[in-house]
């Protein structure tokens, strides 16, 4: 140990008994306080996005490339890479999965409808 230095003991840290965090609506955006149309909309879209990010991985495919078989843009790929959910309609982000031969199920439930 250097001369002029001392081991600091820490102190044990009381811990209250509240809970660490508030339980999900299974939807992020919901819980961050968008309306709830809204909300239902971005997890749609932010889902799709998910869904095209990862085909890309899988096929190991480049923005070019990507732009390419989805028929758009290398700066539209690279858009929806950088998570710009607001330059994206469900319709467009459908249509990119289809073109790269994805079929997209739709499903709703009863307590929805």
């Amino acid at each position: 140990m250097a001369t002029g230095t001392r081991l600091l003991k820490r102190r044990p840290v009381a811990r209250e008994s509240r809970p660490l965090g508030t339980k999900s609506s299974g939807n992020v955006f919901l819980d961050l306080g968008f309306p709830p149309r809204e909300a239902e909309h971005l997890l749609i879209r932010s889902d799709l996005m998910i869904a095209v990010e990862l085909l890309m991985k899988k096929r190991g495919l480049s923005q070019a490339q990507a732009a390419k078989l989805f028929g758009v843009t290398q700066p539209r790929v690279s858009d929806l890479v950088r998570g710009k959910t607001e330059l994206f309609s469900i319709d467009s982000l459908v249509r990119m999965l289809a073109r790269a031969g994805v079929r997209v199920d739709v499903r709703t439930s009863a307590s929805s409808l």
